[in-house]
């Protein structure tokens, strides 16, 4: 029986979307906009339980690595475990912040994995040729046009931006070891190739530990009375996720803005396209 009869609270965490990058209806998935929630879920009962839902396809390696660490530091000195459950996907960044989980589930449809580092552009020196389009750049510093799209790609800037993608995901396989070392049941070239699984492999190959959701595990664990309690992570600005569309005078006064807004869409339609959805 619990004290004066009232029921156990489990709080609940919900990581949404790509993080990091921005789109036009919702902002992504940062430590600044989650860390309010992640302390005032930590604090908010006295049950040793702390509930994540992750529906991510990844992102910002350094935005997920903040936020992996804010909830272990917290787990740490609050001194509760914390509960993962993957939703559609969590792949890449939002595998990475699964791993801050002591135990990880995922439905049977779920998405998981891809321990890797991407990186994608696009080419357009042939085509502003064919426009007779000149492209003028003027730099400090030998490589800092590099990569640029509308210049001839050079092999070194390749092998560059190669040993960064390589030293990022040394990074992202020695937390996944040091978190799920014990448990991994495949060699290292299959689990950090970037590939990812159903959760009926993943769970073979040691990335989860079972198929539930947060209802019936948290029920296993407090009883049938338990109530899941959401924390909502920060927006911006009280309508953000309603925020409108750029006036015309606006646009004229920046022009930018409507286009980052519609390249950030674009990459973020382009991480969850990755994994069918």
């Amino acid at each position: 029986m619990w004290p004066f009869s009232r029921r156990p609270v489990v709080p609940v965490l919900r990581f949404s979307g790509p993080i990091g990058m921005s789109t036009p209806l919702r902002p992504g998935l940062s430590l600044g906009a989650t860390a309010a929630a992640i302390e005032r879920a930590f604090s908010l009962s006295k049950l040793p339980s702390v509930a994540v839902l992750i529906n991510s396809p990844g992102g910002s390696p350094v935005q997920s690595s903040l936020i992996f660490k804010r909830l272990r530091q917290l787990a740490q000195e609050k001194d509760k475990k914390i509960y993962v459950f993957c939703e559609d996907v969590a792949a890449s960044g939002g595998y990475y912040l699964a791993v801050a989980g002591d135990e990880i589930y995922a439905d049977a449809a779920s998405i998981v994995g891809s321990i890797g580092v991407i990186s994608a552009g696009f080419g357009f020196v042939d085509a502003i040729e064919k426009l007779g389009i000149q492209r003028r750049v003027y730099t400090a510093g030998i490589a800092k046009g590099q990569l640029d799209p509308f210049q001839p790609e050079k092999p070194e800037d390749v092998e560059r931006l190669k040993d960064l993608q390589r030293d990022v995901h040394d990074v992202f396989i020695g937390v996944v070891k040091e978190r799920r070392g014990s448990k991994l049941a495949v060699v290292d070239s299959e689990v950090f190739s970037g590939a990812f699984w159903s959760a009926k492999r993943a769970l073979d190959i040691g990335l989860i530990d079972g198929i539930t959701d947060v209802r019936t595990k948290m029920r296993e664990l407090h009883g049938d009375k338990v109530v899941l309690r959401m924390v909502p992570t920060a927006r911006s600005g009280l309508l953000g996720a309603m925020r409108r569309p750029p006036s015309a005078q606006e646009f004229i006064a920046n022009p930018g803005s409507l286009a980052d807004d519609l390249v950030s869409a674009i990459e973020a339609r382009g991480l969850w396209s990755r994994y069918g959805l």
